[in-house]
């Protein structure tokens, strides 16, 4: 136990974010440079070296989250980092944009404020980018297999290092310009700066993994053709279809899916554009979702410069207290979350539901129409009389995805079975029902946290590893019954 009476005498503190004028004027991470490590021994020292950790059963990977709170207390980062790294690739990530369910776990949260699990990841990992610690490790032989990858986001990218650090040769394939899936184009850049992505893909360059961009496997290359080079594939292509909403004037201009907005803004950071194609400036701006997605539409539109964004959510607003009978210790609990981009500004309207669209002559978007709604012995009812339209020249759809691409034609060149929810199914060791293909992340799950990608992308790199080796030194795969605690 890293300070036996740490949880009496210190309470918990979280990085600062810079105030938000100043944030709203740059792109860059919200949080200011710095501010975690004059505290963050202090708050890795409130861990109580549980007897039953129950972050380890709230964090998808397992992470031995006592051991490195252990070694950030006594400052040995060197220690910290190996541990972090034994269980997960890329902490620089899950540090910034996981919603920690490891917190929730926390066993000092059934009557404190939890542990600040997330801001010691990230400054454990921060400090070994600092320090050198983190260094490529290339295998000692070669297998002589090969194996591909489709998709780089967090699930391809982690059974991509551990396949490549297990000594088979393997590519990755992704149909965008550049690499990182979601991560590159989905994620904004106040939220994770791009540069952590660029230097672990040196990283895994310099390992002996090799990456193909603009190739869309389906399209440009025959799913067929690319099981017939390659002695494995892991499809990790994501949850991309988004959901839609058919409702009158869907189709007036204005009217977007979130994943056809937010890249727009990452590319001008990228230097593709000067000034996004499509942009918030000086537009009356609704969001339709109330989650991740949609707060990241929250934020873009504040920068851009938005007259107003307001964000629209069907389901109740959530409480701010944990519900112990619905929800209790140690589940992850559905809670009223403030992020840095609803700091920022903007208006969040619960328990409602879009009737249409209203455009102007010309077809662009101007007003959106919608109505309370409540549940009625169990179902979603609309109530009478309140009926109203507000002002919108930009409207995001952010309303979560359905599955993975169907109209490339990946699914059905590879002749894949699907589960009952319309995911690539597949066996315990996340083989699909075609031997020699596997599938991991959102592609088999359904769409999940980015901890979540990491976990299946190591345990799918572990099946494939055992499919062509007969065995494996890689990590074992997360139990089922894991699984079922976990979702």
């Amino acid at each position: 136990m890293a300070d036996p009476k740490g949880f009496l005498n210190h309470g918990r503190e979280v990085a600062k974010s810079r105030p938000v004028d100043v944030r709203l004027k740059d792109w860059n991470e919200v949080y200011v440079p710095g501010s975690l490590l004059p505290i963050i021994g202090k708050q890795a020292g409130r861990c109580m070296d549980c007897g039953i950790p129950f972050c380890h059963n709230g964090c998808p990977l397992g992470n031995l989250i006592p051991e490195w709170n252990d070694y950030a207390y006594r400052g040995d980062w060197t220690a910290a980092s190996e541990r972090l790294h034994a269980t997960n690739n890329f902490p620089e990530f899950t540090g910034r944009l996981c919603p920690a369910p490891c917190e929730a776990a926390c066993v000092l949260g059934i009557n404190q404020p939890p542990v600040t699990i997330k801001n010691v990841e990230v400054s454990i990992i921060d400090t070994a980018w600092e320090t050198g610690d983190v260094a490529p490790q290339a295998p000692e032989r070669l297998s002589g297999k090969t194996v591909a990858v489709i998709g780089s986001g967090p699930a391809g990218l982690a059974a991509a290092q551990q396949l490549t650090r297990a000594g088979h040769t393997v590519a990755v394939y992704e149909r965008a310009d550049r690499i990182g899936g979601l991560l590159r184009y989905g994620i904004p850049e106040f939220k994770m700066e791009k540069r952590h992505i660029n230097r672990r893909i040196e990283q895994m360059r310099a390992e002996g993994t090799r990456f193909r961009t603009g190739i869309e496997i389906g399209v440009d290359l025959k799913a067929t053709d690319l099981r017939k080079r390659y002695d494995a594939v892991v499809i990790a292509a994501g949850s991309t279809t988004a959901r839609d909403l058919p409702v009158p004037g869907r189709e007036l201009t204005g009217v977007y899916q979130a994943m056809e907005y937010l890249p727009l803004s990452n590319k001008v950071q990228e230097g593709d554009y000067v000034t996004a194609p499509v942009s918030a400036e000086g537009k009356h701006v609704v969001v339709i979702g109330g989650g991740d997605t949609g707060a990241d539409c929250v934020g873009t539109a504040h920068r851009q410069g938005a007259a107003s964004v307001t964000q629209l959510e069907i389901m109740p607003r959530p409480g701010d207290e944990r519900n112990a009978v619905a929800q209790p210790w140690p589940t992850f609990p559905m809670l009223y979350k403030v992020t840095s981009a609803h700091e920022e500004g903007g208006e969040r309207v619960y328990s409602v539901n879009t009737t249409h669209f209203e455009g102007d002559e010309d077809g662009n978007v101007q007003w959106l129409h919608l109505v309370e709604v409540e549940f009625v012995d169990g179902k979603l009812t609309q109530r009478p009389g309140t009926e109203r339209k507000i002002p919108a020249q930009l409207v995001t759809l952010a309303m979560g995805f359905t599955g993975t691409d169907r109209e490339n034609g990946l699914v059905d060149q590879f002749a894949l079975d699907l589960d009952e929810r319309g995911n690539i199914a597949r066996d315990a060791d996340f083989q699909t029902n075609v031997p020699g293909v596997f599938v991991a992340g959102d592609a088999g799950r359904g769409q999940s946290l980015i901890v979540w990608a990491i976990a299946e992308g190591r345990s799918a790199a572990r099946g494939v590893d055992r499919f062509l080796t007969g065995a494996s030194e890689l990590p074992a795969p997360i139990r089922p019954t894991d699984r079922a605690l976990m979702v």
